[in-house]
């Protein structure tokens, strides 16, 4: 099967729905079809849930003390300057 760009570029944003399991079943399959027959499209998504998940992995790691403390600092003294503008 032979498929568009412009029909891509429906899936290719439907694949971060899909991803996020925020798609019905229905288009769930409908996109996962997709995927299987479209190969520039399935390397987006491979491309996607890989950058996903590195994210996921970093943002369980937490800032040591010190700089948690620093930038908790800074950001109140944004605070204070934002307040007193």
């Amino acid at each position: 099967m032979s498929t568009e760009p412009q029909d891509c570029a429906d899936y290719l944003e439907r694949i971060v729905f899909l991803i996020d399991n925020e798609l019905d079943e229905a288009d769930c399959s409908d996109v996962r079809r997709h995927l299987d027959e479209c190969g520039p499209c399935l390397h987006k998504y491979d491309l996607e849930l890989t950058v996903k998940q590195v994210v996921a992995r970093s943002c369980s790691e937490q800032a040591p003390d010190g700089l948690r403390q620093r930038v908790l600092v800074q950001l109140r003294q944004v605070q204070v300057r934002i307040n007193e503008a």
